[in-house]
C-alpha cells in the first residue's frame, strides 16, 4: 500500500472512532426548550375539571413558579429537569373565593405536587400528573391572549403594590378604580371616588402623568383606596403590559397598581 493510501485510511478511521464517540455522550438529558421566561393558561383539561372552571394560568420566571386557577395564587421554586416538574415550598395569598372557585387551590395543589412530567411542543406545554389522572394543556399567553395596547384601553385596578407587597381588598374590589390613556396622551378615568383627567407623558415604557381630580368626599376606606392609586400615578412611572394586565410602578415611591383591561 502507497503512503498517501495509507494516510488515508488513518484519517478515514480516525474519524469514524470519533463521531463513534460522540454520538452518546453529547445526546441531551433533558428537553432543550423550558416553560422558563414564559407564561401559559389552560385551554384543555382531561381528568379531574378545575373547580369553578379555571382557567390555570402558570408563569415561569427565574427559576420560579406562579399559579393560579381561579382563586388564590402560589408561588415557589421550581426545577424542570428531565421533564418533570418538581416544585419547593409555595407560599400563597390568603383570599377567600366563593362557591365551587374556592376548591381550585386544592386542585392546583394536587397536580404541583404529584410532581407532573411536562412535555413543550411550540407554544403548548401539556403537564401529566403522576397517579392523579389529570392532564392539562397549556397555551402561551402571548399567543393565546397578546398584550393588550397601552393607549386606547379601559384598565381597571385590580391589586395596589408596596414595595414588597400585592394588596387586594373588598372596598377595591367595589369601587374598581379605572384609567384609561387616550392615544393623544389625554387621561380619562376614576380614582376610587373622583373623577380624573389629565395628561400622560409616553416614551417607551415610561410614562409621566399629570392627573387632577374632582373634589367629592367618600367614606373613608374609600379615599384611602383613592390616595394610594393617585400617589402612584403622579410624576414618572414604569408601566409592563403581559396580556392583559397592566403593571404601572411609580419610579420615586416604588408603589404601584395592578390593572386588568376590561
Amino acid at each position: 500500500m502507497s503512503a498517501t493510501r495509507r494516510w488515508c485510511a488513518l484519517l478515514a478511521l480516525t474519524a469514524g472512532a470519533l463521531a463513534g464517540c460522540s454520538s452518546g455522550d453529547d445526546e441531551p438529558k433533558q428537553p432543550a426548550e423550558t416553560p422558563m421566561g414564559k407564561a401559559y393558561i389552560s385551554t384543555e383539561v382531561t381528568g379531574t375539571p378545575i373547580p369553578g372552571g379555571g382557567p390555570l394560568t402558570l408563569t415561569f420566571a427565574d427559576d420560579r413558579l406562579t399559579a393560579n386557577a381561579g382563586c388564590n395564587t402560589a408561588t415557589g421554586p421550581v426545577t424542570l429537569d428531565g421533564g418533570t416538574l418538581t416544585i419547593g415550598e409555595m407560599a400563597t395569598t390568603m383570599m377567600g373565593c366563593p362557591g365551587e372557585t374556592a376548591g381550585a387551590d386544592g386542585w392546583v395543589d394536587s397536580l404541583l405536587k404529584s410532581s407532573p412530567t411536562w412535555k413543550l411542543d411550540g407554544p403548548t406545554l401539556t403537564l401529566t400528573g403522576n397517579g392523579d389522572g389529570i392532564t392539562v394543556t397549556l397555551l402561551d399567553r402571548k399567543v393565546a391572549a397578546p398584550d393588550k395596547p397601552l393607549t386606547g384601553t379601559a384598565w381597571i385596578v385590580s391589586a395596589l403594590l408596596t414595595k414588597d407587597a400585592h394588596v387586594r381588598s373588598q372596598t377595591l374590589d367595589e369601587v374598581r378604580p379605572t384609567l384609561t390613556i387616550a392615544p393623544d396622551g389625554n387621561v380619562s378615568g376614576n380614582a376610587g371616588c373622583n373623577s380624573m383627567i389629565g395628561k400622560a407623558e409616553i416614551a417607551g415604557s415610561y410614562v409621566t402623568f399629570q392627573i387632577g381630580t374632582t373634589k367629592m368626599a367618600c367614606a373613608p376606606d374609600v379615599m384611602e383606596v383613592e390616595s394610594q392609586v393617585l400617589a402612584v400615578l403622579n410624576g414618572k412611572t414604569i408601566t409592563t403590559i403581559d396580556s392583559s394586565q397592566l403593571t404601572i410602578r411609580n419610579e420615586t415611591t416604588g408603589t404601584g397598581l395592578e390593572l386588568r383591561a376590561e
